[in-house]
């Protein structure tokens, strides 16, 4: 919310701009003021907005135009003084004043001050001014309001400045059209979205506990039931099914907030739209949908017990006919507070577990969410929002792992949820074991894969629940992929396949491995379509001998058609949570890329400083004939240096 509002005063000349900023500085009537009295800074503590104000007062003679011009363009909201015993200055309104605005290309909130009402004759009704103002503001959307007051009594002095700052604060325009008096379309759209997240049991009512909720959210306060019970009266009496089983309606909801903006209280509304992240504009902020969130390097993202009983709480609750799955129906319900499945381009169901009608389980649910989590923690994130996460900080919903060096290091891996990625030729079998994965049935056409795919399931390590994320790549981003040290680096396994009935199948991987630097990721090899004969590979050496070589174990045999997996997924999940005894070559080489890197300069920089120091050893063994010294101080400088022939 802005912190700080300019309120200029413009009019005809004698109307009293400069006698109402003396007015309210001094509290009291000054009779002689000077043409134009300079601008006043009031400081945040003694407004009611709490906001630092500033009053800018100007001319309106020819001399003032350069001036008064440049003040229009600065200001944040402009009172438009005329004298209540002045015709003219009043006319003048709608055919100078309001178009000279325009023209500048400004568009603020207007403020119409009435001045002197000290000096009319009789009463004057609401009616009345209402009869005079409601063509202006027909005719001019940016006027907000209309405010009499007399400099001179003082009367309704500092009510023309708290209504200057409410417009520029809780402005009318995003809210109201002032023409038809309703509700304009965005700002429905945004009460209904929040009627939707405080009506927790989705019975299409607010009742008390729900309002009551909803009051301490807004304004830290509950409603006392005499209030509540006034709410529901006027609503009743006013809004057709405003109330029903004792409860608020989104109609009475939206009614309630009609009358606020309608009787001035606009402050109410907005202060509901900002507690639910809405910024002028009445879209969500994007410091609302995505507060701070540091990643450490070589960290991954996680939901907390937080964020699993927020999703499993979500997806009870959008169950409506408590099936233990979320149909289309119910998902679509679900995100409707939301701008749409988060993976509606991503084949979302096939991503994870369904039930036999193809609706998502509640361990797919939470094996979806982990994955996205694992992969894009900021969908995550603005999505806890769009849900009505209800408790804050929202990162409280999500962890960081402890660095996978660390793990490594250490031998023991806290984490719960892991990266693998499957490589491998085309026609391999990689899809078919990713659907596998996530319990789809077996295709028998083949289809080239084009675009990432990526599915979750959970997989239990000795009674305790992991996730395990595998990703294949396709032909048009496997080398993309492989060759960013930043993305391999995140992989926890990486997972070779070759179909063991193609002779030409393995030499894939073999070239890849020595194509990209992947030595450092734990390996699996996975050789599919065992239930077809058994070819010979057109390779140097077989795979299982290869494999020994590399010090893994040998490739595991499966047959996704004819369901035999041998436990591959468990397999894989094992081999991320003790990843030391799967390194190609051995453990010592379970570096990061990006760390052999930061290994490489630093040895070079050591190696610099070696032989800059050989330099000079052997100038100092030097004689000064120029003569060398004993034939062993070569060979002491490259036994020095650790070459193998010294």
């Amino acid at each position: 919310m802005r912190r700080d509002v300019r309120i200029l005063l413009v009019g005809d000349e004698g109307v009293g701009k400069s006698t109402i900023v003396t007015s309210l500085i001094k509290e009291s009537f000054v009779a002689h003021v000077q043409h134009v009295v300079p601008e006043v800074t009031i400081p945040p503590e003694v407004t009611p907005e709490n906001v630092t104000t500033y009053i800018v007062d100007s001319g309106a003679g020819p001399q003032d135009r350069p001036h008064l011009e440049s003040e229009i363009r600065k200001a944040h909201v402009i009172c438009v003084v005329y004298s209540i015993d002045s015709p003219n200055s009043f006319d003048r309104i709608p055919t100078f004043w309001l178009p000279q605005f325009r023209q500048l290309g400004v568009n603020v909130p207007v403020i119409l001050v009435g001045n002197k009402i000290d000096l009319r004759g009789g009463q004057v009704t609401n009616e009345a001014l209402e009869d005079e103002i409601v063509p202006i503001m027909n005719e001019f959307k940016e006027v907000e309001t209309c405010v009499e007051c007399s400099a001179k009594m003082p009367l309704n002095v500092s009510e023309v400045f708290y209504f200057a700052q409410k417009a520029v604060l809780h402005p009318t325009a995003p809210l109201y059209d002032s023409r038809d008096h309703v509700l304009k379309p965005a700002c429905v759209s945004a009460l209904k979205r929040i009627f939707k997240l405080c009506d927790a049991n989705k019975d299409g009512v607010l009742d008390a506990a729900e309002l009551n909720e909803f009051q301490r959210k807004c304004f830290d306060a509950p409603l006392q039931l005499q209030e509540l019970e006034g709410i529901k009266d006027m609503v009743r009496e006013h809004a057709e099914g405003g109330v029903r089983d004792n409860g608020l309606t989104e109609a009475g909801f939206l009614y309630l907030h009609t009358i606020f903006i309608q009787r001035g209280r606009l402050e109410t509304t907005w202060t509901v739209l900002r507690k639910f992240g809405y910024a002028e504009d009445l879209r969500l902020t994007e410091s609302f949908l995505l507060p701070k969130f540091d990643v450490p390097y070589d960290c991954s993202v996680e939901l907390s017990p937080m964020g699993y009983q927020f999703f499993t709480d979500i997806f009870e609750t959008f169950d409506k006919d408590q099936d233990g799955a979320l149909k289309t129906t119910e998902l679509d319900e679900l995100f409707s507070t939301s701008p749409g499945n988060p993976w509606a381009s991503q084949k979302f169901p096939d991503t994870t577990l369904v039930d036999d009608t193809g609706a998502v389980t509640l361990q797919g649910w939470l094996a979806q969410w982990s994955m996205t989590t694992l992969l894009d923690h900021r969908t995550t994130l603005s999505y806890l929002a769009y849900l009505g996460y209800p408790d804050e900080p929202r990162t409280n919903a999500l962890t960081t792992t402890r660095p996978r060096k660390v793990d490594r290091r250490k031998g023991k891996v806290t984490r719960n949820v892991f990266l693998c990625y499957i490589c491998g030729a085309a026609g391999s079998g990689k899809t078919s074991l990713l659907r596998s994965f996530a319990g789809k049935p077996f295709r028998e056409a083949y289809e080239p894969t084009t675009k990432m795919i990526s599915v979750v399931n959970a997989v239990d390590i000795d009674g305790s629940e992991k996730y395990l994320v595998l990703q294949e790549f396709g032909s048009k981003y496997e080398a993309e992929t492989l060759r960013n040290s930043k993305k391999t680096d995140l992989a926890d396994v990486i997972v070779y396949v070759h179909d063991s009935s193609d002779t030409n199948s393995f030499s894939y991987i073999s070239n890849l491995r020595q194509q990209y630097s992947l030595d450092h990721i734990p390996t699996l090899f996975v050789a599919t379509k065992s239930d077809l004969d058994l070819a010979q590979q057109r390779h140097e050496v077989q795979p299982d001998v290869y494999c020994r070589r590399l010090g893994l174990q040998v490739p595991v045999a499966v047959s996704v058609q004819a369901g035999q997996t041998a436990d591959v997924f468990h397999a894989m999940c094992s081999i991320a949570m003790n990843p030391h005894a799967a390194i190609p070559g051995g453990a010592d080489r379970a570096l990061t890329a990006s760390e052999r890197l930061r290994m490489y300069m630093t040895f070079t920089a050591l190696l610099g400083g070696v032989s800059a120091g050989l330099v000079m050893v052997y100038r100092s063994f030097l004689r000064p004939g120029g003569t060398v010294l004993p034939s062993w101080t070569p060979h002491w400088a490259t036994w020095l240096l650790g070459r193998r022939d010294a």
